[in-house]
């Protein structure tokens, strides 16, 4: 759908601009939040006779959102949450819980103005930005952290994650933790050798027949040495007769 914007757009254009969007965008959303006019020519005149206007309005929201962003911008605020020793939220952090905590700030903030692409799911410092206009930004630090004391230590530098620390421990665990089931299909069909480790029967089968293999080989060689001697002996007789 061709469209006027009635105002700035990230991605689209500013205040005027004849822009072509999806049809359910512009239904669902730029039309009925008055950002935009479908683009004709009623309302291409309707624009040029209202644009003063227009940007009058425009120019006093912006100033509003200034206003708080100089207020708002730098601001860091405390999410304490449960976590893991490694820093893994058992929860997270969304927009919902920015707007609350902005709100209890005395800052009244919409959920489409916090721009953040993905839930915080670990403990930190996490910069999140605030569209208060258009054309006006500002930027907060979320400090999620599991109790009050430890979001001090984390806005003083200290890094309390310890994924470097886990990471090869957790790994060990789960490597100490394995049992014969979690390896062979069928537990049946191991034995633990007399060194201790882990051998399937069909290992332990042909290290046998290996064994018979190599027994029956020594017992020939040893028959046919025995042969030899012997023969070397009848050998021996016969020439001293």
């Amino acid at each position: 759908m061709d469209i006027i914007l009635l105002e700035r757009i990230a991605k689209l254009g500013g205040m005027g601009d004849e822009v072509t969007v999806k049809d359910g965008y512009a239904r669902n959303y730029l039309l009925p939040k008055g950002k935009a006019l479908r683009a004709n020519k009623t309302n291409r005149a309707r624009f040029e006779a209202e644009r003063t206007q227009l940007e009058a309005r425009n120019e006093e929201r912006k100033t509003v959102a200034q206003g708080v962003a100089d207020k708002l911008n730098g601001n860091t605020y405390i999410a304490v949450r449960s976590a893991g020793e490694t820093g893994q939220l058992y929860g997270s952090v969304a927009a919902r819980d920015i707007v609350e905590t902005l709100s209890q700030n005395d800052f009244n903030i919409g959920r489409s103005q916090v721009e953040l692409r993905a839930p915080i799911k670990v403990i930190g410092l996490h910069d999140v930005l605030i569209q208060l206009h258009p054309e006006v930004e500002a930027t907060i630090t979320m400090n999620v952290a599991r109790s009050e004391d430890e979001a001090v230590r984390q806005a003083a530098g200290e890094d309390l994650t310890r994924r470097d620390a886990f990471d090869g421990e957790d790994e060990a665990t789960e490597e100490s933790e394995l049992s014969i089931e979690d390896v062979f299909e069928n537990p049946d069909d191991v034995e633990i050798d007399e060194d201790g480790n882990v051998v399937s029967a069909d290992e332990i089968e042909t290290a046998a027949a290996d064994g018979d293999l190599n027994a029956q080989d020594n017992a020939d060689e040893s028959a046919a040495e025995s042969g030899d001697e012997a023969e070397a002996s009848q050998n021996e007789d016969e020439a001293k007769a």
